[in-house]
């Protein structure tokens, strides 16, 4: 019999005991799969005497990670803890410096160090994988990494934050304002801690960052990543975009430019027949579109203790049955760094204005978007019994400078009440 891959899992919230459950009840399957067994040497936690649904007396116990991290009987690492920083960090390069395989979930890490750690770790012939990091159960990375690498991609796109699409799609169901889809979505637990990591985009933006390192060879940098969270999308919005045939969702998309790579994580009208117009509740949904394969469309959950733990044990198998791959699927050394964008490409765009109800109002807003080359496709006013009169208008393709020019126009005009809510409409 082979000599078993041993793990090391710190971390034993959610996903990390649905990955003990997997090693525990699948260990046969594991073992013909892999042609190897699997088991687990040790765990850690903050919590030794927490109640997680899982045995673990069987296992030795480690209160600091890093010596976790650096056991004999430890050949993977599997770093489930969290954050970007502190322990997480610093275990996972204790355990790459002492040539140990690393497995992780963590995307805020990657998103924040990825570079440094795959030099790391290709510097101590080590693999540091991280499907569970993006989109949950979706093999997305493996994808990219794996059966497209013979692909140059052209774009990549998705709904990645599962939480931000439950909302916008209770939205429009229930007729819920944002604040009581919040609400709602915090009551049944899918809020992180900080909500701002999901509603403020910044949990999409980390996964979308490593998703445009591997598609496009860059070194991964989330500060270029535009992000803008979804607090700005009202049930107006959502019943307007209706209307036209659209649906809001808060859309990653990164390409690479002739003005280098672009990088957004924002709210985004797409055709309501589309499959990410279809998408509901909190999937996930991963569109990549490569020059020799055409549009590939992955859809599944995107987090919870199943789907993420089966993300994690895909790339542990991996290591068990020999597979060595680079942490972005090329060497570290042949990453380069991204030039970011300084403009996006023409698209169309929605924007929802409340107008001073008064002669000349519209004529004013023609004029400002005329002036800065934005032409009007489309226009509806609605009724209304206040002052102002709520007034939509899709524009044909045009820059976001261009864009910026009206919006700051039209604030010099004294018809517009409030700050007009524009979102840029992305073609499938």
């Amino acid at each position: 019999m082979s000599q078993s891959l041993r793990l090391g899992i710190a971390g034993l919230g959610t996903v990390g005991a649905g990955v003990v459950k997997i090693v525990r009840q699948k260990a046969t399957l594991l073992e013909e799969r892999a042609g190897r067994p699997v088991t687990i040497s040790a765990v850690s936690a903050r919590n030794r005497d927490k109640d997680r649904g899982v045995n673990l007396s069987s296992y030795a116990w480690e209160d600091d990670p890093v010596k976790l991290a650096t056991r004999d009987d430890v050949d993977v690492f599997v770093e489930l803890m969290g954050g970007s920083d502190g322990p997480a960090k610093a275990a996972t390069e204790a355990a790459l410096k002492a040539g140990k395989d690393v497995v992780t979930a963590n995307k805020a890490l990657l998103a924040h160090h990825g570079q440094a750690l795959a030099e790391l770790a290709e510097a101590n012939d080590c693999v540091l994988r991280f499907e569970a990091g993006v989109a949950g159960g979706i093999p997305i990375i493996k994808s990219l990494t794996e059966g497209l690498a013979g692909n140059d991609v052209e774009r990549v796109m998705g709904v990645m934050n599962g939480t931000c699409n439950y909302i916008l799609t209770r939205m429009e169901d229930a007729g819920l304002s944002y604040e009581e889809a919040f609400k709602e979505a915090d009551g049944l637990g899918y809020l992180e801690a900080d909500p701002n990591l999901d509603v403020g985009g910044i949990d999409a933006g980390h996964k979308l960052s490593l998703l445009s390192a591997i598609a496009f060879g860059t070194q991964v940098n989330f500060d270029a990543v535009e992000l803008e969270g979804i607090g700005c999308v009202s049930i107006e919005d959502i019943r307007q975009a209706a209307d036209m045939g659209y649906r809001i969702k808060l859309l990653g998309v990164a390409r690479m430019t002739g003005r280098g790579l672009e990088q957004s994580m924002t709210p985004c009208l797409v055709p309501a027949s589309s499959p990410l117009g279809q998408l509901a509740g909190g999937t996930n949904m991963v569109v990549v579109e490569g020059d020799q394969v055409g549009q590939v469309v992955l859809r599944g959950a995107g987090a919870g203790e199943g789907p993420t733990a089966s993300a994690v044990m895909g790339d542990v198998m991996d290591i068990a049955r020999g597979l060595r791959m680079t942490t972005f699927g090329k060497p570290a050394s042949k990453l380069v760094p991204a030039q970011p964008a300084n403009s996006t490409p023409p698209a169309p765009y929605y924007l929802r204005l409340e107008l001073s109800d008064k002669p000349g109002a519209m004529a004013k807003i023609a004029s400002v978007l005329g002036d800065a080359g934005v032409s009007i496709h489309r226009m509806r006013q609605y009724d209304h019994a206040a002052d102002t009169a709520p007034v939509l208008i899709v524009t044909h393709k045009t820059t976001r400078s261009s864009l910026t020019e009206a919006l700051t126009g039209m604030a010099e005009t004294g018809v517009v009440s409030g700050q007009p809510v524009a979102l840029r409409i992305e073609e499938l």
